[in-house]
């Protein structure tokens, strides 16, 4: 419900570190909304009730009445999050940010999506709120506030030729972000009923008049951590591990000793509920603040993991976890002996032939990787890093995401098609629904399997359903969401 995007040392730590690394999922696609950019100028009915509606919101959130502002929401809310789920997400994410001083009115788009700006004791954010037919909360977001993105003044380079309904779908959601001025590059691709097309649109570098193409390579941040899982259920298939196996089984000694860990297992790193922190609180000291990862290694890793407390008991509640998925990758590669790359290379990539995806790029990558902008359209460092890689590390390219969607979409009887068809299955349903790192979500009453991914500098999205035989991939080498386009061309093609 919260998606910030301050520099690392921004507003708190807290805050800070909530933006690092596809934190995005959870607090901004599980409503699953997407919006218009046209502005109803008038004020409406619909507008007064949304303004009422917000006018009760600010109220119980200031007074913590947690339970009478779950009673503002409606069925297809709280199909996505239960009373409990949105307990624990307002206990441990909204509290923090302190009271609601001061706000105002935004915008109200399509005579729907009310955005308000909020400050609040710590920060600023704009929260939207939609209501649905019986006037209760079908969304209820909270995001960085930022002010109106200036528009290009010179439109956007396509590929698009603009000759089949696929086309006109692709550029109908992808137009508005790729002509806003902060964004720079945008590669999709597509695939429906087998068949495969993919679409580009801006430059690889701002100025440099370059279209992307389906082999440019973009960080593509946590969809990392479903690689990561992969091999997980591959090593699961060989009996290398369990998924019930305890973590403290692969940690050394000085670790185990912390008894908190004793409970959790590699499920539980996979599916984010081992109750281990967001990020670990030793982060801030090692790195920069455009560069997070960079210095962090396995011996401030295992440091953090000698003292630190859990938040949740393993296994019973979804809290997502960047330091859970490190730590996964990083017992894995003490299993095998290998890097990460390694791993990816050998489980992976070599098998389906995808060339364009690691953690360290070659110069033949190099030279085909994206300068990458942060969400206000500054050019900002490419993220390195050292024991969380399993994290967020890969780069790749819309090829090799479509490549490795298919293998997902038919996964047959190989070894690494037995390990795809296990990180599909249900290991976690109580307030979210989770594969092994895999998250399932509804779109327009469709299931998908889904992830995205964001660095300071890129957003990715990645979402596929074997029976409608249909697969989404965007990246872009901005900070700025592209979330809303791969939601808009699945609600179309689906």
């Amino acid at each position: 419900m919260i998606n910030t995007s301050n520099n690392f040392f921004g507003i708190n730590n807290y805050l800070s570190m909530m933006k690092i690394m596809c934190g995005r999922y959870f607090f901004s696609l599980i409503f699953l909304m997407a919006f218009s950019s046209s502005v109803a100028h008038a004020q409406s009915l619909q507008q007064r009730k949304t303004d009422s509606v917000f006018v009760l919101v600010k109220s119980y959130f200031n007074n913590r009445q947690i339970d009478s502002l779950y009673a503002l929401t409606g069925e297809s809310f709280r199909k996505q999050l239960s009373r409990d789920a949105f307990k624990a997400v307002a206990n441990q994410q909204l509290s923090p940010l302190g009271g609601m001083n001061a706000s105002s009115l935004v915008s109200f788009v399509n005579n729907k999506v009310a955005t308000y700006k909020v400050i609040f004791s710590s920060v600023t954010l704009q929260l939207l709120i939609s209501l649905d037919q019986d006037d209760k909360i079908d969304m209820l977001l909270f995001q960085p506030f930022k002010e109106a993105t200036a528009q290009r003044l010179v439109k956007a380079a396509t590929s698009n030729k603009m000759l089949t309904p696929m086309d006109n779908v692709v550029d109908a959601a992808a137009i508005a972000y790729i002509g806003q001025e902060n964004t720079a590059g945008l590669s999709i691709g597509v695939l429906k009923d087998g068949k495969i097309a993919t679409y580009n649109y801006g430059e690889t570098t701002k100025g440099n008049g370059k279209l992307p193409d389906a082999n440019t390579v973009f960080e593509i941040g946590s969809i990392t951590k479903t690689f990561t899982s992969v091999v997980l259920a591959y090593y699961v298939n060989e009996g290398k591990v369990k998924l019930s196996d305890p973590i403290t089984r692969y940690l050394p000694d000085s670790v185990t000793a912390n008894s908190a860990l004793k409970d959790i297992t590699l499920v539980d790193l996979s599916n984010h509920t081992s109750g281990l922190a967001r990020m670990p609180d030793n982060l801030s000291p090692a790195t920069d603040g455009l560069n997070p990862y960079k210095l962090y290694d396995k011996a401030l890793l295992f440091g953090y993991l000698k003292t630190c407390k859990l938040n949740s008991v393993p296994g019973e509640q979804y809290a997502y976890s960047n330091l859970g998925v490190g730590l996964l990758g990083t017992i894995l590669m003490q299993i095998s002996g290998k890097t990460y790359d390694q791993l990816i290379a050998d489980v992976i990539c070599k098998p389906l032939g995808m060339k364009s995806t690691a953690q360290h790029l070659s110069a033949a990558l190099q030279a085909r990787f994206t300068t990458v902008y942060n969400a206000e359209g500054g050019v900002t460092p490419a993220w390195d890093f050292d024991a969380l890689a399993p994290c967020g590390a890969l780069h790749s390219s819309v090829n090799d995401l479509l490549i490795y969607a298919k293998a997902n979409m038919n996964t047959g009887e190989s070894k690494l098609g037995r390990a795809l068809e296990l990180t599909h299955q249900i290991t976690f349903k109580k307030d979210a629904q989770l594969g092994l790192a895999w998250h399932i979500i509804m779109i327009d009453g469709v299931e998908y399997i889904f992830h995205n991914g964001g660095t300071f500098g890129s957003s990715s999205f990645l979402a596929f359903n074997k029976q409608k035989n249909l697969a989404v991939v965007v990246l872009s080498n901005c900070g700025e969401t592209a979330d809303n386009i791969g939601i808009n061309i699945l609600k179309k093609l689906q």
